[in-house]
């Protein structure tokens, strides 16, 4: 994982609507960036959720909020649909956007060793500046957490 303080590694990643998103584009913006590992499991649907009905929270703050997974864009549209959320979902199928932000690693299983998506999330400042990071998410109570970290900071 990034480190507070760091430049966010660039990315230009497809999102729902096979829509390219790059970050330089987001410039000027709060960006919440969250990592989870699969569309419509139980604790990423119910983070989805939380997103959602946040989102004009967020966007009152100026942040836009963007979802990551290596899920194609086509199951990232039937995740919208069928939760009706408002968030932006983007495509990493590659991994390699996931890597260069250190949330795609080794993980365990049942004893199995398997390489994954640490759920994570990050908030990046308007000029591109890593301020927050959260690793080993545990879903519940995690919106809100991202909420008030985010009100902190734009108030520093």
């Amino acid at each position: 994982m990034l480190e507070i303080g760091t430049v966010a590694p660039e990315f230009c990643l497809n999102n729902q609507d096979d829509v390219e998103i790059c970050l330089r584009d987001l410039r000027g913006k709060w960006i919440v960036l969250y990592f989870y590992p699969k569309d419509s499991t139980p604790g990423c649907t119910t983070e989805a959720c939380d997103f959602t009905e946040a989102m004009s929270d967020f966007e009152s703050q100026g942040a836009v909020i963007l979802g990551v997974s290596a899920d194609s864009t086509k199951r990232h549209r039937a995740f919208i649909e069928k939760q009706n959320l408002g968030i932006t979902l983007l495509s990493d199928e590659s991994t390699q956007m996931m890597q260069s932000y250190g949330v795609w690693a080794m993980k365990k299983n049942y004893g199995k060793e398997y390489m994954g998506i640490v759920r994570s999330t990050c908030i990046i400042d308007p000029q591109g500046v890593i301020r927050a990071i959260w690793s080993n998410v545990k879903v519940k109570g995690h919106v809100a957490a991202v909420a008030s970290e985010l009100e902190k900071l734009r108030g520093a």
